[in-house]
């Protein structure tokens, strides 16, 4: 998988998947093209972050940095992001295709978060996982305290995307 490719091995991790009753293609093109700010819950919490969610889509998320690093059709995307995310504006740094693996800046966390797809017969069970890595020792001890606290708002992100997703696939 590409997340495996680019961050094989991190500090945190994070998991959310739903079964979706539309095949592959379907649930990747619903996920590319749905609307997150659409979602109270979403909008809320990313403009507590400093982000816009008003039309937020995962083909427009590169306005904040966080850039498409891979892509195999039907079967996943792969985003990632590097930065001080414990701090209040992250000092996100710009990485790309080309550059993230080797991006190696003390004091600063690299963190990939794929959409991955499983077609079982008519079913497709549409997969989010998040991995944080952290550079140096204190940014891990920054990024853990920071966790505890952000994860459980991450995690209620994540599951909302994937419940828009699984509504604007199904209404195909």
């Amino acid at each position: 998988m590409l997340i495996d490719d680019f961050l094989p091995e991190f500090d945190f991790e994070e998991t959310h998947s739903i079964s979706i009753q539309a095949d592959a293609s379907t649930v990747y093109e619903a996920a590319q093209n749905a609307n997150f700010g659409e979602s109270w819950v979403v909008r809320m919490l990313l403009t507590l972050r400093g982000m816009s969610a008003d039309a937020l889509t995962l083909r427009n998320l590169s306005y904040s940095k966080f850039r498409i690093l891979g892509e195999r059709p039907a079967s996943e995307l792969l985003i990632g992001l590097a930065g001080k995310f414990w701090t209040p504006w992250g000092d996100l740094q710009d990485v790309n295709t080309d550059n993230f693996k080797a991006f190696d800046k003390s004091g600063y966390a690299k963190a990939v978060w794929n959409f991955s797809l499983d077609q079982d017969g008519e079913n497709t069970r549409l997969t989010t996982e998040t991995r944080i890595k952290c550079l140096d020792e204190g940014s891990r001890r920054s990024f853990g305290f920071y966790w505890t606290f952000v994860q459980p708002f991450s995690g209620l992100i994540r599951m909302e995307m994937l419940k828009t997703i699984k509504r604007k696939a199904e209404a195909v």
